[in-house]
């Protein structure tokens, strides 16, 4: 390792997340027909995600389709309120 190397770690608690997903998902509280709730993910699921894509997070909010790709992903199914395709 240089003088010029720089490691980050990002970390973020998700149990009470995952939590109210498990709560929502639960009691059916997954919006309304006009406007599902997909999930709500952790912003560092998102960043890596970015990162691993080489886009920016404005890209990511602005293109559907990534976020179509991240909502529909199985390894991010515990953080999904609605079951539903996206």
């Amino acid at each position: 390792m240089s003088g010029d190397d720089l490691t980050l770690n990002r970390l973020q608690d998700v149990e009470p997340i995952l939590n109210r997903v498990a709560a929502m998902r639960s009691v059916g509280d997954v919006g309304t027909s006009e406007m599902k709730i997909a999930g709500i993910v952790p912003n560092v699921f998102i960043e890596d995600y970015c990162t691993r894509a080489g886009i920016s997070v404005h890209d990511f909010m602005v293109n559907d389709e990534h976020c179509r790709r991240f909502l529909n992903d199985p390894a991010l199914a515990a953080f999904r309120v609605w079951q539903g395709k996206v």
